[in-house]
């Protein structure tokens, strides 16, 4: 293909992939104005015709309007500048996409009616005030009165759904369950009956303490994931690398009541976690028979679909914890 050469409407056609119809609709349009005409007055194009039509159709496939495409041809805007901003259109439209697939899917699972259609698609697109809104309202009417030690409220309402400006569609469809529940009045009394029943009572009151709070969500948070690397790692619990975390993890955890670590609170500390695992299927075997709301359906499930949301789900729950493996770090930790 030489530059100088010229081409009927039909090659032009076919080197740029449109429709004869389209390049002589571009033509009459002023869009692409052939480069000459033939003695018969049949238009004829040369290279540089023929690579602004495939522009042209790029940017149709693109769902350019014929003004935008004008404007670039005759030099009002670069390139660069429309396919920016189509770029952020097509974003924006994978973004809405995904939002109503979110809301589909979850209506599929629930067997949703219309009033559910609605909610689900508000919530879908609420701005970040709103949902911040949602979930102070929320927190509000739980806290309300509630007999727990001071802060214990305005700590849970801390950790808190943050949706990513660019959601998956996962962290959608946590986002529609959440919203939902934290709507719901009757989710929000079980959650309330929940933290009564668990923190109200005098041996409770301690897990719900400002020091104690705050060393299993912050301070403590980095030593325990020490002590799950190594398990993890493979480490014997009487290896340097165990023997080093448990250490750091048991002088912090019982620097909160002042109690020194001594081999007699070390072993205490290793028979606690070593009875664990069954306190867990106790609990979990009375929760299965109980009309009372239970963790995995209040405060847990909504710890759970913040995790989500915010993309700090891990594998690793309560059950799933190596405690007899920490049992026998801390146990080995207290030998002479």
């Amino acid at each position: 293909m030489n530059d100088h050469d010229l081409y009927p409407i039909g090659d032009a056609a076919r080197r740029s992939g449109l429709s004869v119809s389209a390049v002589r609709f571009y033509a009459d349009t002023g869009l692409i104005t052939p480069t000459a005409l033939n003695e018969a007055g049949h238009r004829l194009y040369d290279i540089q015709a023929i690579a602004r039509l495939e522009l042209v159709r790029t940017l149709r496939e693109l769902d350019t309007d014929l003004d935008e495409i004008r404007r670039l041809l005759e030099g009002g805007t670069t390139l660069h500048d429309l396919l920016t901003t189509h770029l952020e259109i097509v974003e924006r439209q994978e973004r809405t996409l995904r939002a109503r697939r979110a809301v589909l899917r979850t209506l599929i699972r629930q067997g949703g009616t219309t009033a559910q259609a609605d909610l689900m698609h508000k919530l879908v697109s609420m701005t970040d005030e709103e949902r911040e809104r949602t979930i102070d309202d929320f927190w509000n009417d739980v806290g309300q009165d509630l007999d727990v030690p001071e802060g214990f409220v305005d700590r849970l309402r801390a950790m808190r759904p943050v949706l990513p400006a660019d959601p998956t569609a996962a962290q959608l469809e946590a986002w529609i369950e959440l919203g939902d529940l934290v709507s719901d009045p009757a989710f929000r009394e079980a959650v309330r009956t929940y933290l009564q029943d668990t923190y109200s009572a005098p041996e409770a009151r301690v897990l719900a303490t400002e020091p104690f709070q705050e060393f299993m969500h912050e301070s403590g948070a980095p030593l325990v994931e020490e002590l799950l690397a190594a398990h993890r790692a493979g480490h014997s619990p009487r290896s340097p690398r165990a023997q080093q975390a448990v250490t750091r993890f048991m002088e912090a955890a019982t620097a909160l009541s002042g109690t020194p670590l001594t081999p007699e609170v070390r072993d205490r500390m290793a028979d606690g976690y070593r009875q664990i695992p069954d306190i867990l299927r106790r609990i979990a075997e009375e929760e299965a028979t109980s009309e009372r709301p239970v963790y995995d359906a209040t405060h847990g499930r909504y710890l759970s679909l913040v995790a989500l949301i915010n993309g700090t789900a891990t594998e690793e729950g309560p059950d799933s914890l190596p405690y007899t493996w920490i049992a026998d770090a801390m146990r080995a930790a207290s030998e002479p």
